[in-house]
């Protein structure tokens, strides 16, 4: 693989520091089609329905290196590393002639979203360059950064946001241009979304776009533990390198503002009926005999007076809110700010987790982090545990925590559209 970034060490920026790279990309001749090799994000995918599908849709499906499939760690990480190798010598994956930063197009009925892929240099939430929003579980950084080692490639660039100031100039400019010439690649994954991939290697324009991310920080949207993991590898290599950079998409939400959704829990080894039996006088529990959507709109509802749940999995769902004031004073920590302690993913997480359900959040045989609503609700119902339907958190929000250097709990958040992966990557070996 190819050197992805600078060949020199360049001064510390106040701001974004994006650089161009040579892309890795699926040649359309070797694959059966291009939607059928992409994938969600590796978080994102419903395991295993999902994973099953997505290895059947393609045999180069990028899949088999974001989530590979094997006995142990190690031989996963080296099945990925393997298996990229191979797409590599016959041409299934190959390196763009030039490094360029990449315009990506997301476009879903009248939903349009439009950012630039580049690598960027990585620095600390310290810095105020680039803001995380929540916390981490260890074992999942250790997770990627393992497989980042083997692939010794970003496999999936990260969404970030930045708010732009609205100029015709600058990479706002350069997108809308870039956007008017014909794609590298275009596509139609099967839930709808068209994606169009433009490669940016005018220095002229290289060079507009850079001076103006300079100027801006990011909050990230969509990939705290790919980020963490970025920044982990990168202490364990002399700079510079190229593991002082990581893979991004970088999306300016004044122009393209972002839908924000929850993510759900699924909670393996507790009833629902044993859930709601420890919520006695803590919590108003109310029996809902509706369908979900109907389900949905009563939680909103609740959601905008207080702190609200729906839990399922029983074949019927339950509206939990209003919780005991008393309660909430003695099980969330009184150090952080009100606009953490009120939120929905602080109450589920210090009082009904580990307070009153005695779930530890950072393990996998106990709980499960799910994007998708009815597949959180068709697995609680199927393996008999409980489903735990969130409420999304406004991004302003999330802003405003992320500026206080507030970190959320994990996985308090969905930003999207996600970019899919896939349709480029970064090698980062010599």
């Amino acid at each position: 693989m190819n050197y992805a970034g600078p060949e020199e060490e360049t001064p510390a920026r106040s701001g974004l520091e994006l650089t161009p790279f040579r892309g890795l990309r699926y040649d359309p001749d070797r694959v059966g089609s291009l939607a059928a090799v992409t994938s969600p994000p590796y978080d994102v995918i419903v395991r295993p329905d999902g994973l099953l599908e997505l290895e059947s849709a393609d045999p180069h499906n990028i899949v088999r290196l974001i989530l590979p499939q094997d006995g142990t760690p190690a031989a996963r990480n080296r099945q990925a590393a393997e298996t990229l190798s191979r797409w590599l010598s016959e041409g299934v994956l190959t390196t763009d002639a030039e490094p360029g930063l990449y315009v990506y197009e997301q476009r879903d009925g009248d939903l349009l979203q439009r950012g630039v892929i580049g690598a960027l240099r990585l620095s600390e939430p310290s810095d105020c360059v680039v803001l995380p929003h929540e916390d981490v579980m260890p074992h999942v950084v250790a997770e990627r950064a393992a497989l980042m080692r083997a692939t010794s490639a970003n496999l999936e660039p990260l969404l970030l946001t930045y708010r732009g100031n609205g100029s015709r100039v600058g990479t706002a400019a350069v997108i809308e241009r870039t956007a008017e010439r014909p794609p590298l690649l275009s596509t139609t994954t099967e839930d709808g979304f068209s994606h169009r991939l433009w490669a940016v290697t005018d220095p002229a324009e290289l060079e507009e776009i850079q001076t103006d991310l300079l100027q801006h920080q990011a909050l990230i949207a969509d990939g705290h533990h790919r980020w963490a993991t970025y920044l982990r590898l990168r202490a364990e290599h002399p700079s510079p390198s190229p593991w002082d950079y990581g893979l991004v998409l970088l999306v300016d939400t004044l122009r393209f503002p972002l839908r924000v959704r929850a993510i759900h829990r699924l909670l393996h080894r507790l009833p629902v009926s044993d859930a709601l039996a420890a919520l006695t006088d803590s919590f108003r529990v109310r029996h809902l005999g509706v369908p979900l959507p109907k389900a949905l709109e009563a939680l909103s509802a609740a959601a905008a007076e207080g702190n609200a749940f729906l839990l399922a999995g029983d074949g019927a769902f339950h509206l939990v809110d209003r919780p005991d004031p008393d309660l909430l004073a003695r099980t969330i920590p009184a150090e952080h700010p009100e606009a953490w302690r009120s939120l929905d993913a602080t109450v589920l997480h210090a009082t009904l987790l580990d307070h009153i359900w005695g779930i530890p959040e950072d393990s996998p045989e106990h709980i499960a982090y799910i994007h998708d609503t009815t597949a959180t609700v068709e697995k609680a119902e199927r393996d008999g545990g409980t489903a735990v339907l969130m409420h999304p958190v406004h991004e302003e929000v999330v802003r405003d925590l992320a500026r206080q250097g507030v970190t959320m709990p994990r996985k308090s958040t969905s930003f999207g559209p996600k970019p899919a992966s896939g349709l480029v990557l970064r090698g980062l070996a010599l």
